[in-house]
């Protein structure tokens, strides 16, 4: 039975002729080899998106730059298709709550894990380049990575979002505050998710979730810098 992708059809502004292949795409390897029916897991469609992803980038910064060695457009490249960018896409369309894993995998926190989210995220390329053509994949993939294309063209491609919260911070004021409160623990001693939030000079600024300290940390100071972007003056 194909699950309801009716929002994430609409956050990715692409609705797909064949949803077998949007199924496919967020089917992890577990769910296939656990339930041993027929089902087609992702590996293949991650194999093709990266490829694909990789031509479309790759043909974007070689039409911009026309200037630019081969060294240094290989550089640019490999800073904005990562798994950092990958992964970090997929938790803005929450592309984990639209996995399927199998039990083992969702039971020691696949649903967050960085290199499943990040290859969900390849795999659904593959499909919307296979349900209809490259122009729609080049539009799509254009779309998800435009700030980190941007923010690489500047030199300020940066995931370290606890670093850049600090220097966006200590810009405004130097005198502002930042600190990291652990607002709740959950589940047994080898599965645990945190819950982080940060505070600027005592105030929650953003929060985060995560299956370590480090990565709650990390997301919270991201909604803080969001956040931050959208209050300033243009």
């Amino acid at each position: 039975m194909i699950g309801n992708f009716n929002k994430l059809q609409k956050e990715l502004n692409y609705e797909f002729n064949n949803l077998e292949l949007l199924e496919e795409a967020v089917t992890h390897s577990s769910y296939s080899n656990e339930f041993q029916e027929n089902i087609n897991c992702n590996e293949r469609l991650e194999f093709l998106g990266d490829a694909v992803i990789e031509l479309i980038i790759s043909t974007y910064l070689f039409k911009k730059f026309n200037k630019y060695p081969e060294g240094r457009l290989t550089r640019l490249r490999s800073k904005i298709v990562c798994e950092e960018a990958l992964y970090d896409i997929a938790t803005n369309y929450n592309i984990g709550k639209y996995l399927k894993l199998g039990k083992g995998e969702e039971a020691t926190g696949g649903r967050e894990r960085k290199s499943i989210l990040a290859d969900s995220v390849e795999a659904i390329i593959a499909a919307i380049y296979l349900d209809s053509n490259y122009e729609n994949a080049e539009k799509l993939v254009l779309k998800l990575f435009d700030d980190y294309i941007k923010r690489a063209e500047d030199g300020k491609l940066n995931y370290d979002y606890k670093t850049k919260l600090q220097e966006v911070v200590q810009s405004i004021n130097n005198t502002n505050r930042i600190s990291y409160v652990v607002t709740n623990e959950i589940g047994p001693d080898h599965n645990k998710t945190f819950f982080v939030k940060v505070l600027i000079t005592g105030k929650e600024a953003g929060k985060g979730k995560g299956k370590s300290k480090k990565n709650a940390e990390q997301k919270a100071a991201r909604e803080a810098l969001k956040k931050i972007n959208e209050s300033l003056p243009e």
